[in-house]
């Protein structure tokens, strides 16, 4: 892979709305306390960010992801009070991952043709149950004219969409592309996790919480970044993908560290590092005991087992098809603010977010890790920018 500029940053999680506010909270390691099993985005109100038209018809999924895109294109300067400063709407898109598209739209719709009657369900909130009319309505409100790419691999989707992005930029598709992903909180999600005993409400040791968000960055090529003067975050400059199947045909759900193990590695290779070259690993570790353990020993088997890991979703809870790209901010954040230091003391004892070894100071290489829940594994390798 080319290394692929990131020079702006949009999201939307329970940690709070925009750059600085989730920079400061990772840097921080804030947990804020769940509620009912969930970590939602607080008060989160869309017309503070896209006015009080046109909303009506939209879901919470739409409008997380249309305001995290706004705010990525002003964090890079591609717009400024809504109007485009820097390149033109043909030359910008969007790769964008989600793992469950809206299930409140789908939910409701299901809802109104059982109990009442399908001639009283609501015509313009079925085009909602499609799974890329997030990605489709953002480019709309935003003026991507360039592609417009939804990608679906539930846990890992946020990073394969990093793949995605990177071929197409290589293929002159787009200019610059908004890359990451969103995942909207629903009755019926909580309602599954229950089902599966994985919601963090205390029942289970075996749970995580659920959460919620929208997370984008804007990647280019290095040389565009530069032209534009725009101000680069980090780079992207590795990505590997494994699968490996259960051992039998009836399992479906399958933590596979041996995937994970390959995509690291992949990734490396891709990125032209080393194990030792890697200063973090930025996890996919959510409190889901199985998935813990396979990615933990993944990381050990392929960065040795003194490797700094980090665990962002202890404070955004399971994002879904956002985590990878809540990963990736999260990396960004840890780059834009030297580490509390390498003094021999435990990683728990120097971040609250440090689950193995120790964060160090100044982390200029980090390995973001995403394990699915099928057997399917990513990793992505990115690089802290020049100084």
């Amino acid at each position: 892979m080319r290394p692929r500029a990131i020079t702006g940053v949009g999201v939307v999680s329970p940690l709070g709305v925009g750059r600085q506010a989730f920079f400061e909270a990772i840097q921080a390691g804030t947990r804020p306390a769940a509620k009912d099993g969930h970590l939602g985005v607080p008060d989160f109100d869309a017309t503070k960010y896209l006015g009080d038209k046109g909303l009506r018809s939209l879901d919470r999924l739409t409008k997380l992801l249309v305001v995290a895109a706004r705010l990525a294109l002003h964090d890079s300067g591609l717009k400024r009070d809504g109007a485009w400063v820097a390149l033109a709407p043909e030359q910008v898109g969007l790769v964008v991952s989600n793992a469950y598209g809206s299930l409140e739209a789908t939910t409701e719709l299901d809802r109104v043709a059982t109990l009442e009657d399908a001639r009283y369900i609501n015509p313009s909130r079925f085009p909602l149950t499609v799974s890329n009319s997030a990605a489709g309505y953002t480019s709309i409100w935003e003026e991507l004219r360039a592609l417009n790419v939804s990608v679906s691999d539930g846990n890992c989707g946020a990073l394969d969409a990093t793949a995605c992005a990177d071929v197409m930029l290589e293929q002159r598709r787009a200019r610059v592309l908004l890359v990451g992903g969103a995942e909207a909180m629903s009755e019926a999600l909580l309602l599954a996790f229950q089902k599966l005993d994985a919601r963090g409400d205390g029942a289970s040791d075996d749970a995580a919480f659920l959460g919620e968000g929208a997370a984008l960055v804007t990647m280019e090529l290095p040389e565009a970044a530069k032209a534009r003067a725009a101000n680069v975050l980090g780079e992207v400059v590795g990505y590997g993908t494994a699968f490996v199947p259960p051992e039998r045909d009836a399992v479906l759900v399958h933590a596979s560290s041996e995937a994970l193990e390959r995509a690291i590695a992949d990734a490396l290779s891709d990125a032209g590092a080393s194990r030792d070259d890697v200063d973090m690993v930025v996890s996919g570790v959510s409190g889901m005991r199985a998935f813990d353990e396979a990615e933990l020993l993944a990381t050990a088997n392929a960065l040795g087992p003194g490797s700094c890991v980090v665990a962002p979703k202890l404070a955004l809870g399971e994002t879904l098809g956002a985590g990878g790209a809540m990963g990736m901010l999260a990396a960004l954040a840890y780059f834009a603010k030297p580490g509390p230091g390498d003094s021999g003391s435990t990683g728990n004892a120097t971040h609250p977010l440090t689950v193995r070894g120790t964060l160090r100071t100044a982390p200029r290489t980090a390995v973001v890790t995403s394990l699915g829940y099928y057997g399917n594994a990513s990793a992505l390798v990115m690089r802290a920018p020049s100084r």
